[in-house]
């Protein structure tokens, strides 16, 4: 499920993620009945714990994330395992209150943030198979999932990150 492309530059000082994670996000949606915002909110972090997963070493390590800010989403949270030898790996991903009904921002877009909440903190917990998981926090910046995996690349992990995630939801689901 899903198809991840990974680039690296000749001097190898960029490199570049690209998944199309439309079947996972299916699956996500099917699974857990989830309202449009929740499908968008849970299937951008369901697409980041894919692509961190994938930076993962160790053919048993994990990452998880989980942002919690009140929203009326509640807690969202995203687990994905290393991608093993055959290319394979799984994901998941689970928000507390699945059917969230809100208006559209603005842009005329899906309220993610309005769904997740803005003020709270997106936790990262790698497990690596040492004796304790390293475990990482930020405050989001804005709720908007993209822009809170950036941040937390700046700020933990100190890699100038770009992250665009977006989940496009027909009007039929």
């Amino acid at each position: 499920m899903g198809k991840l492309i990974r680039a690296i530059s000749e001097n190898g000082m960029a490199v570049c993620y690209a998944l199309d994670s439309t079947d996972m996000v299916g699956t996500l949606e099917r699974y857990h009945k989830t309202s449009a915002v929740v499908t968008a909110a849970a299937g951008r972090l369901l697409t980041a714990a894919s692509i961190m997963g994938s930076m993962l070493k160790g053919a048993t390590d994990s990452v998880t994330l989980r942002i919690t800010a009140g929203g009326p989403a509640g807690s969202v949270i995203a687990v994905a395992e290393a991608v093993s030898r055959g290319g394979n790996s799984n994901a998941k991903a689970y928000a507390q209150n699945p059917v969230v009904e809100l208006p559209l921002n603005p842009y005329g877009k899906l309220d993610v943030s309005g769904a997740v909440g803005k003020e709270g903190n997106l936790f990262v917990v790698k497990d690596l198979g040492m004796k304790e998981p390293y475990v990482g926090l930020v405050p989001l910046v804005s709720g908007e999932i993209a822009e809170d995996i950036t941040s937390y690349f700046a700020v933990s992990e100190q890699i100038p990150t770009v992250c665009a995630l977006g989940v496009l939801v027909n009007p039929d689901l």
